[in-house]
């Protein structure tokens, strides 16, 4: 992050805490919106990466914002588990995405993370099943726990960290793209595009499992890291999620969807809102002012309408953050 964006997003935070200031509302007093795209995909058997890039063409990207240019897809793959293919993104999704940006003209595209739960991100990669798919497909994996860094100040100030860390790749590439699994979380309510983004920290510096942020708090850490980093893009693997004491312990969900979009918040909050919970009673959505916007009337729905795809994920009563997503509000 350079000087000169560092100082317009603080600048905007400013603005953001004066009385009646909503950083939605441009300066024409015009509100800004988002857009976000639900394709439905029945299994992963489909031809998946034609659905992505029909969510290109729907969300406005074009060839020539894809051209030529590095893409890194930054998955969920939280814990070693064969055959568990609700815990984390799933190998065929990720070589649809591969496919798609491939196919829209880009340069190189590769995977790349950092595990939380495991220090050997290649244990991760092989029980995941993603191995064969990037051999074959020749794609390079980056383990991004243990990758040269550089620093920046902190700019989105939830937390007391004043400054973060991250791999060097990411200010190599030109689109930073969250794969994540749609589930539901144990700490954070729920884990999708932004909260995927905690595995992009390096482990060699925030520890396991990112210990870090645990101790600065989890929903201000994840604020933090999407202000500073800025990620470009999101797909979230919805065709089977994960339902109950996730992002680990939980049961398959099948909801048969992909959320894609290039603001953050309204793809989580369009992926809450099929999940059957309120985005609102998300902690992390409903501080992300300035990120994006989480309201249903000023996100723009491209594809399939959320109600055809509406398909309610267990919370559990005996976990505190599924109690509050359970408060009834419109």
């Amino acid at each position: 992050m350079n000087r000169r964006r560092f100082l317009k997003y603080a600048s905007g935070l400013l603005f953001a805490s004066l009385p009646g200031f909503n950083l939605f509302y441009g300066c024409d007093g015009k509100q800004q919106t988002a857009e976000a795209f639900i394709g439905k995909v029945a299994g992963y058997d489909e031809n998946i990466a034609a659905v992505i890039s029909a969510g290109f063409r729907e969300l406005n990207v074009t060839e020539n914002e894809i051209r030529g240019k590095r893409v890194l897809l930054k998955p969920n793959l939280v814990e070693p588990h064969r055959g568990m293919g609700h815990i984390t993104t799933h190998p065929l999704l990720l070589r649809g995405a591969i496919e798609a940006f491939m196919g829209f003209g880009a340069h190189e595209v590769l995977v790349a993370e950092g595990p939380g739960h495991c220090r050997d991100s290649f244990r991760v990669l092989e029980e995941s099943g993603l191995t064969d798919i990037l051999r074959e497909d020749r794609i390079r994996f980056m383990d991004l726990n243990y990758q040269s860094w550089f620093t920046v100040p902190n700019a989105g100030h939830a937390t007391r960290l004043k400054s973060l860390t991250f791999p060097t790749i990411l200010k190599e590439v030109d689109w930073i793209v969250s794969v994540p699994k749609m589930k539901t979380h144990h700490w954070a309510g729920v884990t999708l595009s932004m909260k995927n983004l905690f595995g992009v920290m390096p482990g060699m510096f925030y520890g396991w499992p990112k210990n870090v942020f645990h101790a600065a708090g989890i929903e201000s850490a994840i604020l933090d890291i999407n202000a500073t980093l800025k990620p470009h893009f999101a797909i979230v693997d919805g065709i089977v999620g994960m339902e109950g004491d996730g992002p680990i312990m939980g049961t398959p969900k099948t909801a048969g969807v992909l959320v894609m979009g290039k603001n953050l918040p309204a793809v989580d909050a369009t992926s809450c809102r099929i999940m059957g919970i309120n985005p609102r009673k998300v902690r992390y959505l409903a501080d992300a002012t300035g990120l994006g916007p989480i309201q249903e009337p000023i996100i723009l729905q491209r594809g399939e309408t959320i109600k055809s795809v509406h398909t309610s994920f267990s919370l559990l009563d005996k976990i505190e953050a599924h109690r509050r997503l359970m408060v009834e509000s419109s």
